[in-house]
């Protein structure tokens, strides 16, 4: 097996007028594998998975998706639907000159990368994605809310579920956004940390957000607390804090924005939303948002998908940061027992 060079170098590319930063590493003759961050990450989000597909001969590529880092902003809430973010990364896999890549996403990157999956098999290898279960969020709010653990919130109590912040977004947009550009380096010391085993089973505190008058109890600045150093360390949380305090949380909040457009979006989907390609999931037991280990939310992904592989990794939301060797495991496990093809066409 030849090992190959695990540098990571930063790239920029315009298609259709849409200008995407990502970053690269690992030979550009080697299978394609596309890393697809949520929100508010970035390309280095993947910072830990890059160097080792790159090192076993795939060129690994994590791009930062519209309204994030270098990559084009917008104006609109409707700029930010998925039907525009999937056609900004069918247009990246263009401009690589590859047919099909293989997909790994998070957070909202799921979404995506199931819009990929059920639009464009044609252009998939194969699709592994962290936390968000298949047929959920990339169908609009209402699809989550329906799978809801009511043994955990009860709807006369938490009629959104766990999803409530998501409501609160449609509700007071200025006011959400207000309080994040306050101080994104607070913001995303506060977010990125490990799970909690102890939360297993209880609300989530985003069940209460509009009850709480919005995040932080409506205060108007996110709390300084320290930095969970088995997750980021500074120089990452600086990065980006950084590209947020530049651009701003208007691009990534309005990802929550477009339920409507992204419903009838998915109901286009071919094979009528079927997956026929290799899937992996990984659900993370400790997020108690995305929580796909009591409740029904992978439910209609178990249907849906043919070709399916699940793995639990003891994380909370921020697998790939929280638990890079157990995610990494995962995704070579799969890619070396599904696909064959490519390892015998590369010089991995």
């Amino acid at each position: 097996m030849a090992i190959h060079t695990t540098e990571i170098s930063e790239q920029m590319v315009t298609t259709n007028g849409h200008v995407t930063h990502y970053l690269t590493a690992g030979p550009e003759n080697g299978p394609l594998i596309i890393f697809v961050h949520g929100w508010p990450e970035l390309s280095i989000s993947w910072r830990h998975q890059l160097p080792v597909l790159a090192g076993l001969g795939f060129h690994a590529i994590a791009p930062d998706l519209r309204g994030y880092g270098h990559s084009s902003l917008y104006e609109h809430h409707e700029d930010y639907a998925q039907e525009h973010v999937v056609a900004d990364m069918i247009g990246l896999l263009d401009a690589f000159g590859h047919e099909r890549s293989i997909w790994v996403g998070h957070d909202w990157g799921s979404p995506v990368v199931w819009n990929i999956a059920s639009h464009h098999p044609n252009r998939c290898h194969g699709v592994a994605n962290l936390c968000v279960p298949f047929a959920t969020l990339e169908r609009g709010l209402d699809a989550c809310i329906a799978l809801v653990n009511r043994d955990i919130y009860p709807e006369d109590e938490f009629p959104a579920g766990q999803w409530d912040y998501q409501l609160f977004y449609q509700e007071n947009f200025e006011k959400a956004t207000r309080t994040f550009d306050s101080n994104p380096y607070n913001i995303v010391k506060l977010l990125f940390r490990k799970g909690d085993p102890d939360g297993f089973g209880k609300p989530a505190g985003t069940a209460l957000t509009r009850k709480r008058g919005g995040w932080f109890g409506g205060a108007q600045v996110a709390p300084d607390i320290p930095r969970d150093e088995d997750v980021v360390t500074e120089a990452d949380l600086r990065i980006y804090a950084e590209a947020l305090e530049r651009n701003g949380f208007f691009g990534p909040d309005s990802y929550y924005m477009n339920h409507a457009a992204n419903i009838t979006y998915a109901n286009k989907s071919v094979n009528e939303g079927y997956l026929d390609m290799p899937v992996l999931f990984l659900a993370a037991q400790y997020d108690y948002v995305c929580e796909s280990i009591t409740s029904r939310l992978a439910e209609p992904m178990r249907e849906r998908c043919k070709a399916l592989d699940e793995v639990v990794v003891k994380s909370g939301h921020w697998m790939a940061q929280e638990r890079p060797a157990e995610v990494n495991f995962a995704l070579l496990r799969w890619l070396t027992s599904r696909f064959h093809h490519l390892f015998a066409n590369s010089t991995v």
